[in-house]
């Protein structure tokens, strides 16, 4: 297996996963027969970093050492931050007021932040191909917007506004672990992050009541199962595929996923019985093209 057709493999592999994650976040607050709240966005958000956090601990305890100096800390902190812990929150939130494919549909912006913030401050040189192809992406994104009659768009501009700066810190994180940290083993820096984030999880899990609430509510357990998947495979295990993925290509080509996670949400909504346009179908074309055109080079990858 040709190693460029690994690492599409592994974007396939991601854009399922976290184009699914939506769904297992809106199962994990809200019953889906009585429409009744079980955890709160806050809830979840902590739950799905303490659950994530635990997994990793062991692994992240004994692979501390490859924290050699004051920039490398500061680099994990940072992808810890910006790359799971913050965004766990502000998704959660942003969920109580705007749908899941919604959500899934705003997170695509991701690719044109992280052009952004590693041209301006990671020095990363600008290709024409790669603005072309964030260009065709998010015409393809727009027009799959537009196309999707079931998206609910009545959330306040602050629920908007928590996804888009959730797409902003995983940009960061992105530019960071590809700039910062992609001499180290993908399997240590997420093991290592998730460190960074077990006692902050560990305190909110407490500090949000989140004991009280499994014991009394009858639908706690269900949900529980949702949040665990989430937060072990959406979560712990999607992000060292996704390191591994930031290491070996380019930034560009990992935050690429999030152009296909609509997709993903769009196909999963055709399986629960909602319609499917001959307009989403040319969308998601266009947008695989922009990915295509992005991350295309004749004798490279991109750096």
């Amino acid at each position: 297996m040709k190693a460029d057709f690994k690492f599409i493999l592994i974007l396939i592999l991601l854009s399922i996963v976290w184009g699914s994650s939506f769904i297992l976040m809106k199962r994990g607050m809200i019953d889906k027969e009585s429409g009744d709240l079980i955890f709160s966005s806050m809830q979840v958000g902590a739950m799905r970093m303490l659950f994530a956090s635990s997994v990793l601990l062991p692994i992240g305890l004994r692979s501390i050492k490859i924290i050699t100096s004051v920039k490398t800390g500061i680099s994990l902190a940072a992808v810890s931050l910006a790359g799971s812990f913050i965004p766990a929150f502000l998704f959660t939130f942003a969920e109580t007021g705007i749908s899941s494919g919604y959500t899934g549909m705003l997170n695509s912006t991701t690719p044109i932040f992280t052009l952004i913030i590693g041209t301006l401050f990671f020095s990363q040189k600008l290709i024409p191909k790669q603005i072309y192809g964030v260009i065709i992406g998010t015409i393809g994104i727009v027009i799959l917007v537009n196309g999707v009659s079931v998206v609910d768009t009545s959330g306040t501009y602050l629920h908007v506004l928590a996804v888009v700066t959730a797409t902003i810190c995983y940009a960061l994180s992105t530019n960071t672990m590809k700039y910062n940290l992609s001499h180290l083993a993908p399997f240590k820096v997420t093991s290592v992050a998730f460190v960074f984030a077990f006692l902050p999880a560990l305190f909110l899990f407490f500090y949000f009541d989140t004991p009280t609430t499994i014991a009394e509510n009858e639908h706690a357990s269900e949900a529980l199962i949702y949040i665990s998947i989430l937060a072990i495979v959406g979560t712990a295990l999607s992000l060292i595929l996704f390191n591994y993925l930031i290491s070996n290509t380019s930034a560009l080509f990992a935050s690429s996923v999030t152009y296909l996670i609509p997709i993903v949400a769009v196909i999963i909504g055709f399986f629960d019985g909602e319609e499917l346009s001959w307009i989403q179908v040319i969308a998601m074309f266009i947008i695989l093209f922009g990915v295509y055109v992005a991350n295309r080079l004749k004798k490279q990858r991109i750096n």
